[in-house]
């Protein structure tokens, strides 16, 4: 008889039972060796979105559309025109405003005119007050010396009233005079309240009238609607001929340069999470070969189901707890992000290292500088200053005006 043990169901099975416990215990071994070295420093979520500025283009004064200069996808410049507006009314606007303007310079130089008048008339009669003042005092002397002649006959009654006549012809003119000086003193006073302690260029009249051209001339600038950054549009719902009014939107401006992303962690993985980890993140129309690098830069001050248009109602008894999750910004390298670009909305694979503790899970630091800004409208302003200053000038006799500005010359 052989003496090889038989193989039997219930020691077949002891072996594989022993086998799968083995790998049971060898995977999980290195499971927890892998989740040691390794994972236990990683926060990951595919809960992640690309974010960017999405600015609306709205007009700033209403009328009615006659040119459309940007469609969906294409790609526009700051300060490259976008919608432009009939110009026919704001034009006439702007005309009525300069001339006004240049009337109201004209009437103003004619207040500092007067009162050069006003002053050589006051000069005029100081000098016809100091003449009959000198006449006064020669009749006063002639009373004075007859006066002691006509006892001595010397001189006789009759020349000495003509002479005290004379000196109260003289009292009244004086009088006259007097009051004339007065009353040129207090005209020219009152044409000086008009001008005093202001210039031409200054007096309240032309900053007025120079307020109504301003408005007029932006309102023609702005009748052309500038790109305020470079970006691609989307979603244009303005159509040629439309009627639109101030503030409706017209198309979407998409910067996307300047994109982050947004990862959504759930509440139980934001204990270890600081400003300034790094990330690793991937994209899924991209898949897993190309690799974006990012820094957390901030996290979100509360759940996206606190601001949410609807927030839930927990304090029921229907109640099931639902794991929350925060938004976590990270900002992305931007050389990689021109090298594959990305667009708004698109599903990403975030993974945060979180081996550095340095930093703080909110930010205590103020910014010091603007989220995004704009300049392409600061020369608005600055031709509106220039061309109410060259309508002051020029009726100021100082140089020639130029040309009202027209819609076809806007950039």
């Amino acid at each position: 008889m052989s003496d090889t043990p038989k193989h039997t169901p219930a020691t077949t099975r002891r072996r594989g039972l022993s086998v799968i416990a083995t790998a049971v215990a060898v995977a999980s071994l290195a499971w927890g060796g892998w989740h040691w070295m390794h994972a236990r420093h990683f926060e990951t979520t595919d809960n992640a979105y690309v974010a960017g500025n999405v600015v609306q283009i709205t007009p700033q004064i209403g009328g009615t559309v006659v040119a459309i200069a940007a469609d969906d996808t294409d790609f526009v410049k700051a300060g490259q025109p976008l919608v432009r507006l009939d110009t026919a009314d704001m034009q006439v606007a702007l005309e009525q405003a300069s001339a006004q303007l240049a009337q109201t310079v004209r009437e103003v130089r004619t207040l500092f005119a007067n009162n050069a008048a006003l002053k050589a008339q006051v000069s005029l009669r100081e000098a016809d007050l100091a003449r009959l003042q000198s006449d006064l005092a020669r009749a006063q002397d002639d009373v004075n010396r007859r006066a002691p002649l006509v006892s001595t006959g010397a001189v006789g009654k009759e020349e000495f009233q003509h002479t005290q006549s004379q000196l109260a012809a003289a009292r009244s003119a004086q009088a006259a005079a007097q009051a004339a000086v007065q009353a040129a003193r207090e005209q020219l006073a009152a044409s000086q309240t008009q001008t005093e302690g202001t210039t031409v260029e200054a007096h309240p009249n032309v900053l007025r009238a120079a307020a109504k051209v301003h408005e007029a001339y932006l309102a023609l600038q702005r009748a052309t609607l500038l790109a305020p950054l470079d970006g691609h549009v989307a979603k244009r719902g303005v159509q040629i001929g439309q009627r639109i009014a101030a503030g409706a939107p017209l198309m979407t401006l998409v910067a996307l340069d300047q994109l982050w992303v947004d990862a959504n962690f759930k509440e139980s993985q934001l204990q270890q999470l600081r400003i300034g980890q790094k990330a690793e993140l991937h994209a899924d129309v991209y898949g897993t070969k190309v690799i974006y690098h990012g820094t957390v830069v901030g996290l979100g001050a509360g759940t996206g189901a606190a601001f949410a248009l609807l927030p839930a109602q927990n304090a029921t008894g229907n109640w099931i707890k639902v794991v929350q999750r925060v938004p976590v910004r990270i900002a992305l390298d931007a050389q990689e992000l021109a090298s594959h670009p990305l667009r708004v909305g698109l599903s990403m694979e975030a993974t945060v290292d979180i081996r550095d503790q340095e930093g703080k899970s909110l930010s205590d630091i103020p910014r010091t500088t603007p989220v995004a800004a704009t300049t392409v409208f600061d020369d608005q302003m600055r031709d509106a200053d220039a061309y109410v200053s060259k309508i002051i000038s020029a009726n100021l006799g100082r140089r020639q005006i130029a040309a009202a500005p027209t819609g076809t010359q806007l950039h």
